[in-house]
């Protein structure tokens, strides 16, 4: 999907512009704060949090 949406109607300059723009629809798609079933219906930023102190404490 991004690369059929982004990417093949666009043509880059440079690599930093082709990162930042990538950047820029992942950040408009994904949606961080939605809660997902397969991770105890907690949503990616609390799951990603949840475990960085897993990985800390080890």
């Amino acid at each position: 999907m991004l690369k059929r949406e982004r990417i093949k109607k666009k043509i880059y300059i440079t690599r930093t512009e082709a990162r930042s723009d990538i950047f820029e629809y992942i950040e408009m798609f994904y949606n961080s704060k939605r809660r997902h079933g397969s991770n105890g219906q907690r949503s990616p930023l609390d799951y990603e949090m949840a475990h960085q102190k897993r990985v800390m404490c080890v």
